[in-house]
């Protein structure tokens, strides 16, 4: 396992993949018994992972309870990330407020056994709690020694960069990282957030890399939709049988069969090197629900894929970046001659 500084407003040192753990816990109509999540734990260290991800609305709070249990001594030898918004079964209140973010970290900590968390996700945006008192809330989480970090979760650019440039004018605690759904079915994160963090020096963790499983290619023969998204979690499983997303799975089971891999090794190793010729600071956030399914993640790093196979596997999925993007690079293509904005615009996408 490599590890790296998440982004460029923090020294937070991760690890390139961070173990999600929306899987632990049974309250949802699927995921692993607090045994089999125990398993998924420790496989994961022995690999030399470091991050941990959960949120307080995972499993109706049993994510985090597991957690803290699993963690005990060994706290100190992991990033611990958890997130508030969503709320579980039992909190009256919801949303990004501050009201519901003081309760939200309290109960989250009192599950996870711990007096800090390294980062702490605002989940989701509600759409009506000023970006403000979002921002100044988790400052004062951070003067109050209860986080380490702090950072965005589902939020549309603008909020985010809004949010990032308040806490730098105002000097509070900064917003280091924002956490977006990004894969080679999803990659709509390509038209503003991406460019954004790059901008911003904002480290990216990637969840859903495999689109609910998708990216697998064990739901090409499921003819039954509703089926697909029971076992891996509704709005995760993207549709496979339009011409885009069977061009992608054609195309991972080509490059698959030429190294000898798994198609899931494919789909996570160009995840893992899409933005390595930039300055965009990534993780990948693994979702396992058994040590088999961690394990065929895991294999993947032991794959590097060649600039041809990524460049291939870029033009499969690339998507169309719209307005006001495409006026741009037309009027810099007229403009200089069309190098530095065309070659800028498709390198975003590509």
């Amino acid at each position: 396992m490599k590890y790296q500084i998440f982004g460029q407003k923090s020294g937070l040192r991760v690890s390139t993949l961070a173990l999600g753990t929306g899987n632990f816990g049974t309250a949802w109509p699927f995921g692993a018994s607090k045994e089999d999540s125990k398993l998924v734990f420790d496989r994961y260290a022995e690999a030399g992972g470091n991050f941990i991800d959960t949120a307080d609305g995972y499993q109706a709070g049993q994510s985090e309870s597991f957690l803290g249990d699993f963690l005990t001594s060994e706290r100190d030898n992991f990033v611990l990330a958890s997130k508030y918004s969503m709320g579980t079964r039992d909190m009256q209140t919801t949303g990004n407020s501050r009201k519901t973010m003081m309760r939200a970290v309290e109960e989250s900590l009192k599950r996870l056994k711990t007096d800090r968390l390294d980062l702490y996700w605002v989940h989701l945006s509600d759409g009506q709690t000023p970006t403000e008192e979002i921002v100044r809330g988790l400052d004062d989480l951070v003067s109050a020694g209860k986080i380490n970090y702090a950072g965005f979760s589902n939020f549309p650019a603008w909020r985010i960069a809004n949010a990032a440039l308040l806490a730098d004018l105002r000097g509070w605690a900064p917003i280091i990282g924002i956490q977006v759904e990004y894969n080679l079915i999803e990659r709509t994160a390509d038209r503003e957030l991406l460019p954004m963090a790059e901008a911003l020096g904002l480290g990216v963790a990637f969840w859903s890399p495999l689109a609910g499983g998708t990216l697998t290619g064990k739901y090409r023969k499921e003819t039954d939709p509703n089926s697909r998204k029971a076992l891996a979690g509704g709005f995760l499983v993207k549709d496979s049988k339009n011409e885009r997303e069977t061009r992608i799975l054609d195309l991972l089971e080509s490059i698959a069969a030429e190294t000898g891999n798994q198609v899931i090794d494919v789909a996570l190793a160009w995840i893992r090197q899409k933005h390595d010729q930039s300055t965009l600071s990534t993780i990948t956030v693994i979702g396992s629900r058994n040590v088999s399914q961690l394990d065929a993640n895991l294999s993947s790093l032991e794959l590097t894929l060649t600039k041809d196979q990524i460049s291939h596997l870029n033009e499969a999925s690339q998507i169309e970046l719209g307005s006001p993007h495409e006026v741009i690079a037309a009027s810099q293509g007229m403009l200089f001659g069309g190098s530095t904005g065309q070659i800028e615009i498709k390198h975003s996408v590509a």
